[in-house]
């Protein structure tokens, strides 16, 4: 259950330098919120693009890279949670009006960009947790499945769409897809392009928690915010290094070894292993 207790600082926002922006009221289209009294540890970043339905363009990724990189330093910062300011909406995407007057190398430049945003999100020190209370579409699903955590209202809608545009997920969404789901399920997935319900990503363990919406449309926030308030009481540090632990177990660590052994099998020879 949520703490009634829970003191609020105001949003703070931040401004990519020399961007314009179409956030709320002309303002930043990221803005920053650490949570004080009993809940104090947990910093929120609010997604605030309403007019594009916190699409993904350049304004917006460089705001959040800014914003990441200044919280990361922040050792006061116990839980980092992803919520949007747009009701129905948590991340619709790759802003494509953006991209479609952008040239190929432009285009290029951008998607990395995305991806290295995606990374900087998945290795954030401290646990992240996306709140997804509304659509999360294309590089939205990306952006949440970089989280370590996913908290969804059971009627938010979400999949890796880019099949049914041309396009595919060029921001880490083939490799963390599988990761979080299987290879089969994630190809199926990707393949069709479908879409799925809160209620149908937490039966396939796409999410962790599906609620049911509320009137205020912030049922996943609430949800995702007493999650945090549990990471909360931990060792800060232990938490931190069993991020860290997992992460690295996921991965394929290039060791002597491990790189002996696939050069004997391309070799067709016995591996020699020296335990490095």
């Amino acid at each position: 259950m949520l703490r009634v207790l829970c003191l609020l600082r105001p949003w703070r926002p931040l401004r990519a330098r020399g961007c314009a922006s179409d956030g709320a009221a002309g303002g930043s289209e990221i803005q920053v919120r650490a949570l004080a009294g009993p809940d104090q540890g947990i910093t929120e970043i609010l997604m605030n693009r309403p007019r594009a339905r916190n699409a993904l363009g350049n304004v917006f990724v460089s705001e959040l890279l800014e914003t990441l990189a200044q919280l990361r330093e922040d050792r006061q910062v116990r839980v980092l949670l992803f919520r949007s300011g747009v009701k129905g909406v948590f991340c619709a995407g790759a802003d494509l009006k953006e991209r479609e007057q952008m040239s190929e190398a432009e285009v290029g430049v951008f998607v990395q960009r995305l991806r290295g945003l995606m990374n900087d999100i998945a290795a954030f020190p401290a646990p992240t947790i996306a709140a997804m209370d509304g659509f999360a579409l294309g590089g939205g699903l990306e952006l949440a499945l970089a989280c370590d955590l996913r908290v969804a209202a059971s009627s938010a809608i979400m999949g890796l769409i880019e099949t049914t545009r041309g396009l595919l997920p060029g921001a880490g969404g083939t490799q963390r897809l599988p990761r979080c789901l299987g290879v089969a399920l994630a190809k199926e997935l990707i393949f069709t392009g479908r879409r799925l319900s809160g209620t149908e990503a937490h039966a396939l363990g796409l999410v962790n928690h599906a609620v049911a919406q509320n009137e205020e449309g912030d049922a996943a926030y609430h949800r995702a915010r007493a999650l945090a308030q549990e990471i909360l009481p931990q060792a800060p540090i232990a938490v931190r290094l069993g991020k860290v632990a997992i992460d690295r177990g996921m991965e394929n660590i290039p060791t002597r070894d491990r790189l002996e052994g696939m050069a004997a099998f391309r070799e067709k020879r016995p591996p020699t292993f020296v335990g490095e």
